[in-house]
C-alpha cells in the first residue's frame, strides 16, 4: 500500500523549491551513508531506543554505521527533514541494504526471526 505523498503538482510552484530543499544536506548525508554501508542507524542522543537497536546489533556481532542527530532539543529539524523523506516517525532508522526496515522493535523481531541474516547474504 503506497503512503500518502502530497503529489508535486499540488504544491505551489514558487514554494516547491523550498519544500525540496528542506534540510535536503541531512538527507543526502542519511542516503550516502545508505549506500554504503549494509546496515545503517540514524539515532540520537539520549533516545533509549536507538541504543536498544545498536545493542541488539552488537550482540548479534552485526557490523552497522550509526548515525546520531541531535538529542531531544537539538536538530529535531533535521530528523524532521528525515521522517518526511521515509515516512519513519520515531528514531531509530534502521536501514539494511538500502531498504528501511523500521525501527529498534523492529530490528529486534528481523533478528529473533532470523530475517536479518538472510537480507544480509
Amino acid at each position: 500500500m503506497p503512503r500518502a505523498v502530497l503529489e508535486e503538482e499540488r504544491i505551489h510552484p514558487a514554494v516547491r523549491a523550498t519544500v525540496a530543499n528542506h534540510h535536503a544536506d541531512i538527507v543526502a548525508q542519511v542516503q550516502a551513508a545508505v549506500a554504503q554501508h549494509a546496515v545503517v542507524v540514524v539515532g540520537m542522543h539520549q533516545n533509549p531506543y536507538p541504543r536498544r537497536a545498536r545493542k541488539a546489533l552488537d550482540q548479534a556481532g552485526i557490523a552497522y554505521h550509526y548515525m546520531p542527530i541531535g538529542n531531544y532539543l537539538s536538530q529535531w529539524r533535521q530528523r524532521n527533514a528525515l521522517k518526511l523523506w521515509t515516512g519513519w516517525p520515531t528514531m531509530p532508522m534502521v536501514f539494511v541494504k538500502g531498504v528501511l526496515v523500521g525501527g529498534a522493535d523492529d530490528l529486534q523481531r528481523l533478528l529473533n526471526s532470523g530475517e536479518l541474516q538472510r537480507l544480509l547474504t
